[in-house]
């Protein structure tokens, strides 16, 4: 059974209590199927290392959110309340919800109205990946048995009827359950296409050029360094020689534990026993 927030929506509080739920908005991100936010942006921000930002496009959605379903309420007869739900660790923040529970609506605002792609899909009959995704977490935690997906210009409205897809909501539950893994063990999820960015600037440009230079004289270095270390080597023969302001030292070191092998631990999840995960660099060569 669901439960009633008595948060409001935007507040302090809310984004507080957004932090440890599994959000109606962020299953798309989960499923790496969203057009703003991919896996490894959605672990920063509900892991604290990166704060959400706010823009121009929820600012007009939050704006324009009251007229939009006062818009609706005219033109469908539906009273609609705003609510957050919670049913166990998910929750949903409705645009709005029936007094029976048997209806919710989601609205989107779109920065270019009649002319934004989301107007020109929903009159098509369809609906994005994305938005579907958040709408069925909304069903499946409001147990309302439709939804409404209301795209409003500003002064007109354009209706889409959305129905339950239990497969769809079975998806959500797997995709949160991989990615609460992350979250637990403070590791974050696979890079995707979209966490890369593609730099074509004047400085970035003369800085990888500097570094691709700067490496391949480093690898003649290391090369002809290697080469010298061998000779000194081969020229030992005692455990330790020293001459010139260097020394050579020969000495044993045990040999890596191979876990696999450690009959105790087959079959135990190592991960609860790692330390603290914290971010590295690596810069490679693109072939």
């Amino acid at each position: 059974m669901n439960a009633i927030s008595k948060l409001v929506q935007g507040s302090g509080e809310w984004h507080t209590y957004r932090l440890t739920m599994r959000n109606a908005s962020e299953s798309a991100a989960v499923l790496g199927i969203s057009p703003w936010t991919t896996p490894y942006q959605l672990w920063l921000m509900k892991t604290e290392r990166l704060l959400p930002a706010a823009n121009a496009a929820m600012q007009r959605g939050t704006e324009l959110e009251p007229a939009a379903r006062l818009a609706y309420e005219i033109q469908t007869g539906n009273i609609m309340q705003p609510l957050v739900l919670q049913e166990g660790a998910y929750s949903a923040s409705l645009d709005g919800m029936t007094l029976d529970g048997q209806l919710i609506v989601e609205i989107k605002c779109p920065m270019r109205g009649t002319r934004s792609d989301l107007w020109k899909e929903v009159s098509a009959g369809r609906v994005p990946a994305h938005y579907a995704l958040q709408i069925q977490h909304q069903l499946m935690v409001s147990e309302a048995q439709a939804a409404h997906l209301w795209v409003f210009d500003g002064t007109q409205g354009l209706l889409h009827l959305i129905v339950r897809d239990e497969a769809a909501m079975t998806t959500i539950h797997q995709g949160w359950e991989a990615f609460q893994r992350f979250l637990e063990f403070d590791t974050p999820p696979p890079l995707i296409d979209g966490d890369t960015v593609i730099r074509d600037d004047e400085i970035w440009s003369e800085t990888a050029t500097a570094f691709l230079l700067a490496k391949r004289q480093a690898e003649v270095t290391n090369a002809r360094l290697e080469e010298i270390r061998d000779q000194l080597v081969r020229l030992c023969r005692h455990p330790r020689e020293q001459g010139a302001g260097v020394s050579v030292t020969r000495y044993w070191r045990a040999g890596n534990v191979d876990y696999k092998r450690v009959p105790q631990i087959q079959g135990v999840d190592l991960d609860p026993y790692r330390g603290k995960g914290r971010e590295d660099v690596r810069i490679t060569e693109n072939k």
